[in-house]
């Protein structure tokens, strides 16, 4: 089966496109070496003033309220980029395992499973991954294959 999608980087409504462009430049900026700097250079320059205006409770409202706000402000920002990078990772991956044949695509929607399902299936391999080769061999079975049934199983309960 082949999937046949055309991507533009003009789609989305402006509002949106707007926020998205806005959120993943500001994440680029506040990630450098930089916005670090400038971020001690304010609190420097925050501590110095403070001898001047008495150390009172202005002063300290000054950064505590600075400080609140852009971190609330950030989350936002921040999340809305990792959320994208992270939709386009699984859909990138999805392609992979899609487009290798021989590949077992019974896995591609793992993302969908709750925390306690995932952190079975993380056992699963796991166990497999301390199990000798030879063993598997006889077996016949890898981790993909355990994982596989278990996402199966999980999937005939209604908990997927």
């Amino acid at each position: 089966m082949k999937l046949k999608c055309e991507v533009s980087a003009e789609s989305g409504s402006g509002k949106n496109e707007w926020f998205r462009k806005f959120s993943h430049r500001t994440a680029e900026m506040v990630g450098k070496p930089w916005s670090f700097m400038l971020a001690i250079l304010s609190i420097v320059i925050w501590a110095c003033t403070g001898p001047r205006f008495h150390y009172n409770d202005t002063w300290q409202l000054v950064i505590n309220t600075s400080t609140t706000i852009i971190t609330f402000l950030m989350v936002f920002l921040i999340q809305n980029t990792q959320n994208r990078d992270a939709k386009a990772i699984h859909l990138k991956l999805d392609e992979l395992i899609l487009a290798v044949q021989g590949a077992r695509n019974r896995l591609i929607n793992l993302e969908n499973l709750s925390e306690e399902e995932m952190a079975q299936l993380q056992k699963d391999f796991e166990q497999l991954r301390n199990t000798p080769d030879g063993a598997r061999a006889r077996t016949g079975q890898d981790a993909t294959d355990l994982a596989s049934e278990r996402a199966q199983q999980l999937g005939e309960t209604g908990n997927l």
